[in-house]
């Protein structure tokens, strides 16, 4: 079987999606379809003009730099500051370093967290390090931003919090997003909600924006 198998889906620019259904039923694995994380054995995923499936290394790096990705565990770098954990992205990036340091805090400042760029992550809560993985996830300036599961690791309430930060970041850049979640209730603040199962859709409704 297949981990994603016989998907014909089409997002609309600037849309949030989201991916519900039970463990294993493939929605990890199209969101690392869609970011290049993994390739597919057959078919085409296009995303604007890059025809992801077909891209050579360099346009598939330039590809991915493009994607912004957030995840359940929330993979920050202990050792370095909530500022130092956004910029990670750009380390390998030529350009203005204090520029690059201004656009973090900012970021820091719009996901609620301003002041707080030189704390480490032991000194913030669950909720404030899926803040600033979501930070980080913008620092690049992502036409798609790719959200596995962001809220499994939080209690119900901060839970609601993210997914209503990335709703209201969608809103204010026009980002599209696609967002994987066991949670109906998230599905259901999204603007459409597909649900999986053993790698296929089986639905497809309008969420409740």
């Amino acid at each position: 079987m297949s981990a994603v198998d016989e998907v014909d889906l089409k997002i609309e620019s600037g849309s949030v999606l989201a991916l519900t259904g039970p463990s294993g039923s493939g929605k990890s694995t199209l969101l690392h379809l869609l970011g290049a994380i993994e390739r597919a054995d057959a078919g085409t995923i296009r995303v604007g003009e890059v025809e992801v499936t077909a891209a050579r290394r360099g346009a598939l790096a330039d590809y991915r730099a493009s994607v912004g990705f957030v995840f359940q565990r929330f993979h920050l770098l202990p050792a370095l500051t909530a500022r130092d954990n956004v910029l990670a992205p750009l380390l390998a990036r030529r350009g203005d370093r204090a520029a690059q340091r201004r656009r973090a805090d900012e970021l820091l400042d719009a996901v609620g967290l301003g002041g707080r760029g030189n704390s480490l992550p032991s000194q913030l809560s669950g909720g404030q390090q899926q803040r600033i993985a979501i930070a980080r996830a913008l620092i690049g300036a992502p036409v798609l931003l790719l959200a596995d599961e962001p809220t499994g690791n939080l209690d119900s309430a901060t839970g609601k919090e993210i997914v209503d930060l990335l709703i209201a970041l969608n809103e204010e850049h026009g980002m599209t997003m696609v967002i994987a979640t066991h949670d109906l209730g998230i599905a259901a603040s999204c603007g459409r909600a597909i649900a999986m199962l053993d790698g296929r859709i089986v639905s497809d409704t309008s969420g409740g924006r």
